[in-house]
């Protein structure tokens, strides 16, 4: 029997670099959703060592030498199986990661590929760990990985490991658009300028999506500047995006390269999604709602 989780792909509708702290890491305030796009994480479970196999259309560009045990999957598997000792009913298998997703692309990629290696595995395995415990795997995972496990909206602070509930959102239509360059999002840190941000005041909830933009563009993504001079075709992505018919707004997510654009619904969303795969036919596009739930 194989076993599915989904691994959506995460969405920083601002980011705000607030601080930097002693240790080098910079603190964040962000609102962070998800969508309808993602990686698909599979596993069969047997008696062999557990391995990694990668598919789908990105899985054959970083090919076969990334499965190995630096993995992101990999490292969540092994460390949920040292958290959960003797209790794990089932430790080996085969796990097949569908890279639907852009790598290197500030959607979550590999942080929620990890996220759902942990969900998944601690189901399956019969772990059954306290999301606590789940989410100190996550945070020893990379900065990304607990609002991945989570996969809700969220307000994500200090170093990724600061969740809180976000306001509600009203519905909306999303495009994600990357240009297939991928960024460094240490090379993007470092070529920040300027001062740190302020925490941003946030309503309890938005009316329509129109109130929420009308937030949002008070608000920036500290790493969008940093990256468009790191990567110009960032800029073409935007401006591209914003030129479609009721966007409501574009910008960069995480520390790129991908972008979003909000839509007042879903259907202008795929529609300008559509014009966009047309025109770009090398650019990953995809179109759609915010993920059931968030």
């Amino acid at each position: 029997m194989t076993f599915v989780e989904a691994a959506p792909a995460k969405i920083n509708l601002y980011l705000h670099v607030t601080d930097r702290r002693a240790d080098g890491y910079h603190c964040l305030d962000s609102l962070v959703v998800f969508a309808g796009a993602g990686d698909v994480l599979h596993y069969q479970p047997g008696e062999t060592p557990l391995t990694l196999k990668l598919a789908g259309r990105f899985g054959a560009v970083l090919g076969e030498d990334a499965a190995g045990p630096d993995n992101l999957v990999i490292k969540a598997a092994n460390a949920l199986r040292t958290q959960a000792g003797p209790k794990a009913a089932v430790r080996g298998g085969t796990l097949v990661l569908e890279k639907n997703l852009p790598v290197a692309s500030g959607i979550g990629g590999g942080s929620a590929d990890a996220a759902a290696a942990l969900r998944l595995l601690d189901r399956v395995w019969g772990v059954q760990a306290a999301q606590a415990d789940l989410l100190r795997l996550a945070e020893g995972l990379g900065a990304d990985v607990p609002v991945c496990l989570l996969s809700h909206t969220a307000r994500m602070e200090g170093i990724g490991e600061v969740l809180s509930a976000a306001p509600a959102l009203p519905e909306c239509g999303l495009v994600l658009v990357n240009c297939g360059q991928a960024v460094s999002t240490p090379a993007v840190f470092r070529a920040r300028e300027g001062g740190f941000v302020p925490r941003a005041a946030l309503p309890e909830r938005w009316e329509n999506a129109q109130a929420l933009v009308s937030t949002l563009q008070s608000l920036e993504n500290s790493l969008e500047a940093p990256a468009c001079a790191l990567c110009p075709t960032v800029e073409k992505v935007l401006h591209d995006i914003a030129a479609q018919p009721d966007c409501l707004m574009a910008r960069m997510s995480g520390s790129g390269a991908t972008c979003f654009g909000l839509f007042p619904s879903v259907l202008a969303a795929e529609q300008a999604a559509a014009r966009l795969a047309d025109a770009h036919e090398a650019w990953w596009v995809w179109g759609g709602a915010l993920r059931e739930g968030a």
